[in-house]
């Protein structure tokens, strides 16, 4: 239902709204979310764990629900979400989002969303385009919609400490790395790419294979590390059979799958392979 046509206000308010609800509202008129499809449910996945792990981001969530009053509850795909608040609607909107459309996108509704949110305070809007040429449209209030593709990178100094690729917003394993490289920041840990060349250096100018040895034992444990800290700060725990798996890994590949896993992670179930 089209933002322009709303013309009195309906009857709903955010607060007859429960958690979980597939609407949103606008001038108290409930508008109906749809489910999302199959590459949007893995793109928002992707795209999610990439923002939550910037360095700069302390919080970040998947449709969480931002109430400016109480005529009016908006949930994008993925917003940066304030530390602490009262529990229920987050008041305000987000600085951030991101929003995504693929089949069947009403965009009359996703425009007056933009422009909802954008009246109200948010600062940028990423876009991702499921459908035709994979891009993103970045809007900003007052500025023409600039459109960022494949091979280009997408800005937001003011909320994310690096440039994101485009293709971490749609592609999983260009989020795998770029959510790696974020959460090795944040421990404090070199690049694994960083780790290995040392250690391979290292073995050149020494002649031995005990060089990149130690190079290949940094990285691993480096990442065995990073993905425990992950795990605490989200409240899981790994089985004794797989903490035990974990500790005897060393194939860094492997490593870091399971690294990018326990960020988006909701179960100790999710995170090692099977």
């Amino acid at each position: 239902m089209p933002t322009n046509k709303l013309i009195a206000p309906g009857p709903f308010r955010a607060q007859h709204l429960p958690s979980g609800t597939d609407y949103e509202l606008v001038n108290g008129h409930p508008v109906r979310c749809l489910p999302t499809g199959r590459e949007g449910a893995g793109a928002i996945l992707d795209g999610g764990s990439v923002i939550r792990s910037d360095p700069k981001v302390k919080r970040a969530g998947v449709d969480p629900g931002f109430a400016p009053d109480d005529l009016n509850l908006r949930a994008p795909d993925i917003a940066i979400i304030p530390e602490d608040g009262p529990p229920g609607w987050i008041p305000g909107v987000p600085g951030f989002a991101v929003e995504y459309a693929g089949v069947g996108q009403d965009e009359a509704d996703l425009q007056g969303k933009i422009a909802e949110l954008l009246a109200r305070g948010t600062r940028i809007v990423w876009v991702v385009r499921l459908v035709g040429p994979r891009r993103v449209e970045v809007y900003t209030p007052g500025e023409p919609v600039r459109v960022v593709g494949p091979g280009e990178a997408l800005t937001a100094p003011e909320f994310l400490a690096h440039p994101v690729p485009a293709e971490a917003l749609w592609d999983a394993d260009v989020a795998d790395r770029v959510t790696l490289r974020n959460l090795l920041e944040r421990f404090g840990y070199r690049e694994p790419e960083a780790i290995r060349e040392e250690g391979r250096e290292e073995g050149r100018e020494e002649g031995r294979e005990e060089g990149r040895e130690e190079g290949r034992e940094e990285g691993a444990l480096a990442l065995r590390n990073v993905l425990r800290q992950l795990l605490r700060e989200r409240g899981l725990q790994l089985s004794a059979t797989d903490d035990a798996r974990l500790t005897t890994e060393r194939d860094l590949a492997t490593l870091q799958r399971w690294v990018a896993r326990a960020a988006v992670a909701t179960d100790n179930r999710d995170v090692l392979d099977a």
